[in-house]
């Protein structure tokens, strides 16, 4: 007598990853804090500290993106700040935020988002559409998905 199969016929299985959500968007944060380049860096700290957050972007009045400010920022500019012995309070992000910032796609697959950032080695990038910022996402989101996306896809 041979091995019996228990399962049973495959013929009509359906694929069931078409309708999971596997983009940058599904994922993103769109609730965002966000900074001015006016602010005083000892305001983006405390908004640090209080909002638990590494960073965030900066926008100007139409809501464009012109920059990154993060913990590393300000504490660079805390370090020189003691280092010459200079005063902190006329200190604006705008003299410590990065200006070049690196977005991604809101349609992206969020795999190709986690290799990204794994190239990239930062924490964190923004959703730009029409040249507005609509989102963010960070590595904390990817991970977020994976666990959401355990099991259909991998």
């Amino acid at each position: 007598m041979g091995i019996k199969s228990f399962l049973a016929s495959r013929k009509n299985q359906q694929n069931t990853c078409v309708d999971l959500p596997i983009k940058v968007s599904d994922y993103m944060s769109t609730n965002l804090i966000t900074f001015k380049s006016e602010e005083l860096i000892e305001k983006v700290i405390d908004s640090l500290i209080k909002n638990r957050i590494s960073g965030g972007p900066v926008v100007n009045d139409e809501h464009e993106l012109i920059g990154i400010i993060s913990e590393g920022d300000c504490i660079k500019q805390i370090s020189e700040s003691r280092y010459h012995n200079l005063p902190m309070e006329n200190n604006t992000v705008e003299k410590c935020m990065v200006k070049n910032v690196e977005t991604i796609d809101g349609n992206m697959n969020i795999f190709d988002a986690a290799n990204k950032f794994l190239e990239s080695k930062r924490r964190r990038f923004p959703i730009v559409e029409n040249g507005k910022l609509v989102g963010q996402i960070s590595q904390k989101d990817i991970l977020k998905a994976a666990l959401a996306l355990k099991g259909h896809t991998w």
